[in-house]
Formats: C-alpha cells, sequence, structure tokens
C-alpha cells in the first residue's frame, strides 16, 4: 500500500468522523431538550411533596386534616427524563466513542502515510487535539454521568475539525529540518494532550458560570437538571490541576529542544512567548483559586481566559506571525 493512499484512508477515516461526530452533537441537543419537561415536572413534584409537608405540620399543630397513607418513594431523577431522551443519549456516548476512534484511525493512518509522527502542522495539532479531547471525555463517562457536558465537547470537537480540513489542510510530507527530532513526540504530544485537557476545563468552566449566574438571579433552565454550581467549579479546578504540570513540561521540554534546535533555550519567539503567557494565566488562575479574597467566579473568568490565549496561539500567532515556529504550512 503506497504513502498516498494511506493519507487518502487517513482522510476518509478523518471525514467518518466528522459525520459521526455530527451525530453525536445532535444526539446531545436531543438529550439536553429533553430535559426540560422533565425539569417542569420534577418542579410539580417538589411541590406536591412542600405541599404534603404543610399538611402534615398542620395536622400535628391539632388542625384536622387528611394525610395520604402512603406518599410514593421520590423516584430517581434519570426516570424523569423522557425514553427519547435517554435513548439519544446513549446514541450520543456510542458515536462520541466511534469518532474517537475514527480520528485514532486517521492518526495513525497518517502517521504511516509520512514514517513520522504526525504532529508536524496545524492540521496534524487540530486532528489529534480533537482525537485526544474526545476519547479523555469517553474514557471520563465511564466513570461518572457527564452526559450534560457532552454538546459542549462534541460541539468545538466538530468546529475544530471543520476548520482542520477546509483552513488548516496541509497535503502529508516530510518535516522542515528543525523538527526532525525526538523532541516532537515527547513535547508536542505533551502540548496536545493538555490542550485537550484544558478544553474540557474550558467547557467545564463555561457551563458552571452560566449555571451559577441563572442561580444567582432565581430564574429556571435545563441547567437546573446539571450538578450544582460548586460541584460543576470543582469539577473544572481539577482538570486544570491535571492540565497544568502537563502545560509546564511543554515549556520545559520547548526550551530543551531550542537549545538543540537552535543552540539557545530561549529565543523570544511568537510561539515561545504565548506559551509562557498562557503558562502565566493558568498559573495566576491556581493563585486566585486558593486565595480566600477571590470569589469562584473571578477566579473561573481567569481560567477561561487562559483558554482565550490557547486559541490566539494556535490560531492567530501560528498563522500571522513569523518566527522560528512557522511551520503550519499556510
Amino acid at each position: 500500500m503506497t504513502n498516498e493512499t494511506l493519507a487518502g484512508y487517513a482522510n476518509v477515516s478523518l471525514y467518518s468522523a466528522m459525520a459521526v461526530f455530527t451525530i453525536a452533537m445532535l444526539c446531545h441537543a436531543v438529550y439536553l431538550a429533553g430535559l426540560l419537561p422533565a425539569r417542569d415536572r420534577a418542579a410539580d413534584r417538589a411541590t406536591d411533596r412542600t405541599s404534603e409537608r404543610e399538611l402534615v405540620s398542620a395536622g400535628a399543630a391539632g388542625t384536622a386534616v387528611d394525610v395520604p397513607s402512603e406518599v410514593a418513594p421520590t423516584p430517581d431523577e434519570d426516570h424523569d427524563v423522557p425514553s427519547r431522551a435517554r435513548a439519544a443519549a446513549g446514541i450520543a456516548s456510542t458515536t462520541t466513542w466511534l469518532g474517537g476512534m475514527l480520528l485514532l484511525l486517521s492518526v495513525v493512518l497518517r502517521g504511516l502515510s509520512v514514517d513520522r509522527w504526525p504532529l508536524g502542522n496545524m492540521f496534524e495539532f487540530a486532528v489529534m487535539g480533537s482525537m485526544f479531547t474526545s476519547l479523555a471525555y469517553s474514557i471520563w463517562s465511564m466513570k461518572r454521568d457527564l452526559r450534560w457536558l457532552g454538546l459542549f465537547i462534541t460541539g468545538p470537537i466538530l468546529l475544530v475539525l471543520g476548520m482542520a480540513v477546509r483552513v488548516w489542510y496541509t497535503e502529508a510530507a516530510e518535516l522542515l529540518p528543525s523538527l526532525q527530532s525526538y523532541w516532537l513526540v515527547i513535547h508536542v504530544t505533551v502540548a496536545v494532550l493538555a490542550t485537550a485537557v484544558f478544553t474540557i476545563g474550558a467547557a467545564a468552566t463555561a457551563v458552571y458560570l452560566v449555571k451559577d449566574a441563572f442561580a444567582r438571579s432565581g430564574r429556571a433552565s435545563v441547567l437546573d437538571r446539571f450538578p450544582d454550581a460548586p460541584a460543576l467549579e470543582r469539577t473544572a479546578y481539577g482538570l486544570y490541576i491535571v492540565a497544568f504540570p502537563l502545560w509546564t513540561f511543554t515549556l520545559i521540554a520547548g526550551a530543551i529542544w531550542a537549545r538543540q534546535a537552535w543552540a539557545s533555550y530561549w529565543n523570544w519567539d511568537p510561539k515561545e512567548v504565548w506559551t509562557f503567557v498562557i503558562w502565566v494565566v493558568y498559573a495566576a488562575f491556581l493563585h486566585s483559586r486558593a486565595t480566600s479574597g477571590i470569589s469562584r467566579q473571578t477566579a473561573s473568568y481567569i481560567a477561561l481566559a487562559g483558554y482565550a490565549c490557547i486559541i490566539v496561539n494556535f490560531a492567530v500567532v501560528n498563522v500571522f506571525f513569523v518566527g522560528q515556529h512557522s511551520y503550519s504550512g499556510l
């Protein structure tokens, strides 16, 4: 099988993954839509239970009331979700797994087609980053119920893959001389993995901030069926705790690689500077999160600012700034 054929199969696998992720995104949306009537039914039952408690209290005070002899136990929250929505969530979970595996196949075939680690340009970085994000989310979903988060993961993945195909696509080719090093496998792979974890953390943070805003305003929404705001914030914080050391390693490994490739640990290259800026912003987030005088909401906004820096680093610096890291192929 020729290298051109392998590259073609890699693209077919990528397009198939995009189709599968489209199905997953729609099914996640159907599941969230199904939570709306479930929320209303749950609210009605809560009102009924409040009325029953008031009747019981009145009876205890000496007022003659009719109290039902048996009060039905509160059903599990998932039972309130329509069967169609639960079925959509199951399909969404399966197709998210399938999409991640198709991306893995695409990455492997792309690497085989060029006889190297497939992280030599923006296109390959975007595909592998999407693969890590989807598989990390799917593996995590095996331990926790994350159906509420699925739409906010598959949607961005589909957007990034669309950009990779339409804007950042680069034909499979050999690496530039400066990239022909084992540090490519170490440095860039860890950077991709850290970005994937930061992405999931940013999605959880955004959901937390929106839910917290609704809770403070007293307005009802579908977010009422999500985990409570403090739990969402702790989930995002735990993800950042994992991602930050990975990004720290990325920064250090990049400096070591720069010493080998360009005879200097630091060259004030735009990519180096923005990698450090991202590190500083997330360090500020972790510091603010541990500072008693700073609210969790403020710290969360700093975390989102860090993710905005990641987007700038990838989508702006790589394209519009010329430097020693100008390898995007655009």
